[in-house]
Order: C-alpha cells, then structure tokens, then sequence
C-alpha cells in the first residue's frame, strides 16, 4: 500500500488482484449477484480516494474491510431510503388499466404502437426484457451498456409508456 500511495500502479494491481476475491465474497453475503461487483468497484474507487489517509506500517486488511463494510453500509442505507421497483411491473400495472371491452388484440395492438414512439434505445431494452423475457444483466450485455443504464433507460421508457398509455385511455 505504500507503494501505491507513492504512486506505483503495479501496486494497485497486486493489491486487487489479491483481495478483490476475498472482497467479493464478503460483499456477496447478502447483496444481489449484479449488486456485488458494483459494491467491489466502489470499495477500490474508495481507496484511491481515501490513499492518503493511510497510516504507513498499518496493515492493509483491516482498513480496507472498513471501507467495504462501509461501502455496503450505505448501500443499504439508500436502499432502505428509496426502494427498488421491479420495473416489469410497472407496464403490467399500465396493460392491466385498459376497460374490459377491450379486447386482448387491441391492447397489443396499442402496445406495440406506443413501444414504437419511444426512442430506439429505450425501446430495445424494453422490447427484449419485457417482450422476449430477458434478465437485466443478460439486457446489458446484448445492448452493451452497464446494468445501470439499461435499467435506467427500461425506467424511462416504462414511465413513458404510462403516460401516453392512460392519454390513449382518456379519463374514466
């Protein structure tokens, strides 16, 4: 660590390569499989940023658990202040407003006529995680994109088609 505080690159690369394993496993234990490798990056971001506070001669172990344990802490606590939506949920909540005259094929029809509006990437997150049942993680890779933007262009995309979803229904 005293070397990479001096600015030895190679010595950041030593110090990943032997507790990213460790880190992840511990991170792992109750977060989310995409979850784990975010928290991961954000531990290691933290102790670049935080290089200069280490005290010469400590070990390194504990102080990086610290901020991994600390790192996952805020998680949580974010967590705890703004919960997740599932974001398949929320075209269904808007596919299950239509009237009961209407009929199967007219939603459809009015679906795939909205998902046509929405802009291409949207549109393609939307189309392969809601229509063709793809997993986030799986979404991102096929788009090549983070998790987080592509659940971030679903979410648009979702609130969008809520809105011209219930502008096509008219007031009740």
């Amino acid at each position: 660590m005293v070397a990479y505080v001096a600015g030895d690159r190679a010595a950041f690369d030593e110090i990943f390569r032997r507790y990213a394993p460790l880190l992840r496993r511990v991170l792992g234990r109750g977060a989310g499989g995409d979850e784990v490798g975010d928290l991961l990056q954000q531990t290691f971001l933290q102790l670049h940023r935080s290089r200069a506070d280490f005290a010469s001669g400590s070990p390194l172990r504990p102080w990086l658990f610290t901020i991994a344990i600390n790192v996952k802490r805020q998680r949580l606590r974010t967590l705890a202040r703004r919960p997740e939506v599932r974001l398949g949920d929320e075209i269904e909540g808007f596919a299950s407003a239509a009237p009961p005259s209407s009929s199967r094929d007219d939603l459809g029809v009015v679906v795939s006529l909205l998902l046509k509006e929405l802009p291409p990437a949207q549109r393609e997150v939307i189309e392969l995680h809601f229509v063709k049942g793809l997993s986030f993680a799986r979404v991102a890779e096929v788009v090549g994109a983070s998790l987080g933007a592509v659940r971030v262009r679903a979410h648009r995309g979702y609130r969008v088609l809520r809105e011209r979803f219930a502008g096509k229904l008219g007031p009740e």
